[in-house]
């Protein structure tokens, strides 16, 4: 009888770690690396889910009341004072079908919309989001790249330096920061937190390049003549680039709260502008008679949060070579049978090779 190759062992009904392992071999195959990571992702359906919802999320932002010159679909902007229809009361409902009506989110006590306000809140909470975690990125893998690949002296100033950054709280930092530049755009205010949200980064980063600058193919690198800059960001970094991925989603998920914070105190996004976080700062004295005012913003911010996060795990599992998929009662029967139906070809060739 055949010896079992390592795609087609002999299954034991009652070791089903060998089934999964069979399983997952069988089904990444002849496939890259980016393939891989793409179903292990796609299979994610926690991931996926949140996926679409910040996909929505985003389009509804920016195409209800436009993005700049761009204009929107929707009819009142955040300067509108339209009269108050039912005490402001939202005009959504879901009885006897969906009803959006005139201000589906409702209206605060000067008339303006809150469907306008939330959306425009919304776009300047993700632009501050996405440049935070970009900057604070950037930033995080030039310092722990350099920590982590000198060693050393300049490993112990950079991380002394990070050390002391972490000691100070992110929030007091952000609120120096915030009242500083918080009646700037957006954009200066992101990048103003992005110098403090660097530190973890860092630190994973430092982590990854202590590991993999032992591994044969740096020492490689290093007989061939690569200089340290080629070897850091051609051959090290992108073996890396799992953890600087799942951690850049995280990273913005607590970047979008820390702008919350921040613009709920009063040190981020003031007015005329507005953000998710002002929002809830200003109409948090209308919770008790208006809740609308309060439970809008609220949600986007926990929607947006959570689905970053969701997708974060999900790019985890995705990238991590540790994380195994649990195989189903399905697939672990549809195993078996491949397995029963192989062995049963290699029995009937040599019979039928005699005959």
């Amino acid at each position: 009888m055949t010896a079992p190759t390592p795609l087609s062992p002999q299954i034991d009904p009652e070791h089903h770690d060998v089934v999964e392992n069979a399983i997952e071999l069988k089904e990444v195959e002849g496939l890259s690396q980016g393939r891989i990571v793409l179903r292990r992702f796609v299979r994610h359906r926690g991931a996926i889910i949140a996926a679409a919802i910040l996909t929505f999320v985003v389009l509804l932002a920016t195409t209800s009341i436009g993005w700049g010159p761009i204009p929107g679909w929707w009819k009142w902007t955040i300067t509108d004072l339209p009269p108050i229809v039912d005490g402001g009361s939202p005009t959504l409902s879901f009885s006897g079908g969906l009803t959006v009506g005139e201000h589906p989110f409702g209206q605060d006590n000067l008339g303006k919309d809150v469907f306008a306000l939330v959306m425009r809140g919304t776009q300047q909470s993700l632009l501050v989001m996405v440049v935070i975690g970009l900057v604070a990125t950037v930033i995080g893998i030039a310092l722990g790249a350099l920590s982590g690949f000198f060693r050393g002296r300049t490993d112990n100033l950079l991380m002394r330096f990070t050390d002391m950054v972490i000691t100070i709280p992110v929030i007091m930092i952000g609120a120096i920061l915030g009242a500083w530049v918080g009646g700037a755009s957006p954009f200066t205010l992101a990048i103003a937190l992005a110098l403090v949200s660097w530190t973890s980064m860092a630190r994973l980063v430092r982590g990854e390049f202590l590991s993999l600058r032992e591994r044969e193919f740096v020492d490689a690198a290093r007989v061939a003549g690569a200089s340290s800059g080629r070897i850091m960001f051609k051959h090290i970094l992108p073996n890396a680039v799992g953890v600087i991925i799942v951690n850049s989603t995280l990273l913005m998920a607590s970047a979008i709260l820390l702008e919350t914070a921040l613009s709920y105190l009063g040190f981020g996004i003031t007015y005329p502008d507005v953000s998710l976080g002002n929002l809830i700062n200003e109409y948090q004295t209308a919770f008790a008679t208006r809740p609308w005012l309060f439970w809008w913003p609220g949600l986007f911010i926990v929607t947006i949060a959570l689905c970053i996060n969701f997708i974060g795990d999900g790019l985890r599992d995705a990238f991590d070579p540790r994380q195994r998929r649990v195989a189903t009662r399905r697939a672990l029967s549809r195993a078996e049978r491949r397995a029963a139906r192989d062995a049963g070809t290699d029995a009937a060739a040599p019979a039928a090779a005699g005959a």
